[in-house]
C-alpha cells in the first residue's frame, strides 16, 4: 500500500503525485491524505481511497509513504513519529518560499530515504533536505496518457479561485489587444465563473496538460505543474504569476522566461 500526504486545498498537489505515480511505476493501493476539494474528482483521484487524515494502525501497514511539497506538511504537523514504522519515505520537493516555510519546522521533522526535487529550490531549503534525506535526486515528471483539449485559438488554463480565472482571461484579451488580434478563447476551469464573457466557451476537462494542434497561445499562472506540463510549448504560453503563501509563482516564471536564471 502506498500512503501519500498531499497538504494543501488546491488541484496542484494531487496532480503532482498522479504523475510521480505514473513516473516511478509505483503499483498497488493509494491512500491520499488531504483536504483538497477536489479530492472527490473521479478524474482526478479514481481509484484512490481517499481520506482528511492518517489512517490508524489497523489497517495495512504502508510500504511507501510519499510526502508532497511540504517536508513537514502544510503547517509543520507531520512529525518523524507520524510516519509509519518500517515503510520507505519518499519526498517530492519543489520551490518554496523557504523563508516563510522554515519556521513552521517541527522540533522533531520526518526523515526521508529519498527526495526527488523537481524544480531548483531555495539554497536554504535544498540545504535542509540534504540533512533529513539519505538521497537527493534529480527527477522529470511524466504524467499519464491524456487526450488533447479540443480547442481553436487561445486557451486558458486553472482551477480557481474564480477572481484569478477571471484575471487571467482579462490577461488574455490584454495579451491579444496588444498583438492586435481578437482570437476565439477558451477557459478550461472546474466551473464557469460567474462574469466570463459569453464569448468566451468554458471547459470543464482533466487533464488539461495537452494542448489540441488548433491551439495558438496558452494563458496560465505560474502554479508548478502549468510551467511543467506547457514546457513543450513554451513559445505560445504566457504565465501570469500569483501571490502564495508559501509557493514561489514569481521565481518560477521568471526562470522559465529566462533559461539564464534555472
Amino acid at each position: 500500500m502506498i500512503l501519500c500526504y498531499a497538504s494543501g486545498d488546491g488541484l496542484g498537489h494531487l496532480t503532482r503525485l498522479r504523475s510521480a505515480l505514473h513516473t516511478l511505476r509505483l503499483d498497488g493501493p493509494v491512500t491520499v491524505v488531504t483536504g483538497s476539494p477536489f479530492a472527490g474528482d473521479a478524474r482526478v483521484t479514481g481509484g484512490w481511497q481517499v481520506v482528511r487524515s492518517a489512517p490508524g494502525t489497523a489497517g495495512p501497514a504502508p510500504d511507501e509513504v510519499i510526502v508532497d511539497a511540504f517536508p513537514a506538511g502544510l503547517k509543520g504537523e507531520l512529525t518523524r513519529g507520524r510516519i509509519p514504522p518500517g515503510a520507505r519515505v519518499t519526498h517530492l520537493a519543489r520551490l518554496l518560499r523557504w523563508d516563510v516555510y522554515a519556521p513552521t519546522l517541527p522540533a522533531d521533522p520526518p526523515r526521508f530515504d529519498r527526495t526527488f526535487v523537481l524544480e531548483p529550490l531555495a539554497s536554504g531549503h535544498e540545504a535542509y533536505l540534504r540533512g533529513v534525506s539519505d538521497e537527493l535526486l534529480p527527477l522529470a515528471l511524466t504524467d499519464p496518457p491524456s487526450e488533447p483539449v479540443d480547442a481553436d485559438g487561445w486557451l486558458i488554463v486553472h482551477s480557481g479561485p474564480e477572481p484569478e480565472t477571471l484575471e487571467l482571461v482579462a490577461y488574455a484579451h490584454d495579451l491579444a489587444s496588444v498583438e492586435g488580434v481578437r482570437p476565439p478563447m477558451t477557459l478550461v476551469s472546474p466551473q464557469r465563473p460567474d462574469g466570463l464573457a459569453p464569448e468566451v466557451r468554458h471547459l470543464d476537462v482533466y487533464p488539461a496538460c495537452r494542448p489540441g494542434p488548433n491551439v495558438e497561445r496558452i494563458v496560465t499562472a505560474a502554479g508548478f505543474n502549468a510551467v511543467r506540463q506547457f514546457a513543450p510549448w513554451r513559445a505560445i504560453h504566457r504565465m501570469l504569476p500569483f501571490p502564495r503563501s508559501l509557493d514561489d509563482q514569481f521565481t518560477r516564471a521568471a526562470r522559465a522566461r529566462d533559461p539564464r536564471l534555472r
